[in-house]
């Protein structure tokens, strides 16, 4: 079989449109961390955490991953403004955080992570986002599933800082679904 110039230009574009499409991918996730790595980099730079604690086998918080966490907006400002952490709530590995260590609490058929029970302010319920300062102060916590539409509303609200001086319903009475694409810009 003998290729021509425009056979070999299209199999070229066809491999590099594949390449910039799994390369694209790749850039349009959020870029977790662990808790301690996130608490490392606020040294540097100071930002809030977005703790998504879940746990194996919540329904809910698989569905927040394929919705929620892979809405374009919502990656460019979570990646833009925050330091996102995923928390696994029945984890069992120790994590240090400065002089303090957390442990994995063995309570019966599933038992649950001492830092899950603190950024959850304990009420341990999946998903549950928190919103963590760079001191270790719990702002919120907000359980259940949310929309990209909801939870835009929500980072709008802490990476705006009316979280200082406003209370959340407040603050989103005043955002449509809309509004909401637009806060991107921030």
């Amino acid at each position: 079989m003998k290729y021509t110039g425009v056979d070999m230009k299209r199999v070229l574009l066809i491999f590099g449109v594949v390449f910039l499409g799994l390369n694209l991918s790749a850039q349009d996730s959020i870029k977790w961390h662990s808790i301690d790595q996130a608490f490392q980099l606020t040294s540097q730079e100071p930002r809030l955490l977005v703790i998504d604690v879940y746990t194996d086998w919540c329904g809910w918080c698989k569905r927040m991953d394929a919705t929620t966490f892979s809405d374009p907006e919502v990656v460019e400002l979570m990646n833009k403004h925050f330091y996102p952490v995923k928390l696994n709530a029945e984890g069992k590995d120790d994590i240090v955080i400065g002089d303090r260590t957390f442990k994995f609490v063995d309570n019966g058929r599933r038992g649950y992570h001492e830092i899950a029970a603190v950024v959850t302010r304990g009420r341990l319920s999946y998903p549950t986002i928190s919103y963590v300062d760079a001191q270790g102060k719990v702002l919120e916590a907000a359980p259940g599933y949310k929309t990209a539409d909801q939870f835009r509303v929500y980072l709008a609200y802490y990476a705006e800082g009316a979280y200082k001086d406003q209370s959340f319903d407040e603050f989103s009475s005043g955002y449509t679904a809309q509004e909401t694409s637009v806060i991107q810009n921030l």
